[in-house]
């Protein structure tokens, strides 16, 4: 436990120098990396939380998951068929993948188009429904566009492939 802390805070110590953190100065920037990194592990639970919960709904009762999306979803280019198994398919892979931060920006961009094709085939959404799937879209670009930091199988990737450089 104790090299497995050490090597984290290395790789704060390390990604604060190279100028993730050059606006404050060097004794915070490791702790503000650690903070940065513990935000967006929860961020992406959270978010993730919301989509695999969904998955499930669909997965526990497939002939009303059906039903849904042959008469109430409308998505646009696909077969009902198709679009069940794949909005369910990325509905329970997806989130995995994003809380692992394995793939993590892949992930982020997958979920942001279930997110998007979930409103998009709705005829009419209710505005509450509406505002909670922009704020799932706006928590899905933060790591997308910034990654899922240093507790993530992203993170532990880039640790090992810089330690057999170095």
């Amino acid at each position: 436990m104790r090299a497995f802390l050490s090597g984290l805070r290395d790789a704060a110590m390390d990604a604060g120098a190279a100028g993730g953190g050059a606006f404050w100065p060097v004794p915070l920037r490791a702790p503000l990396l650690l903070l940065q990194s513990a935000a967006l592990l929860a961020l992406r639970w959270h978010v993730a939380a919301v989509f695999f919960r969904s998955g499930l709904t669909k997965l526990q009762d497939w002939e009303t998951t059906m039903l849904l999306f042959e008469n109430e979803y409308q998505v646009p280019l696909l077969s009902p068929t198709l679009a069940a198994w794949l909005g369910t398919g990325g509905e329970l892979l997806l989130p995995v993948m994003l809380v692992l931060g394995l793939g993590t920006r892949f992930a982020a961009l997958g979920l942001g188009v279930v997110n998007l094709m979930a409103v998009l085939s709705l005829a009419e959404i209710a505005p509450l429904a509406l505002a909670d799937h922009q704020l799932w879209g706006v928590l899905l670009l933060v790591p997308l566009l910034w990654g899922a930091g240093l507790f993530s199988l992203d993170g532990a990737g880039a640790r090992w492939r810089q330690g057999r450089k170095g």
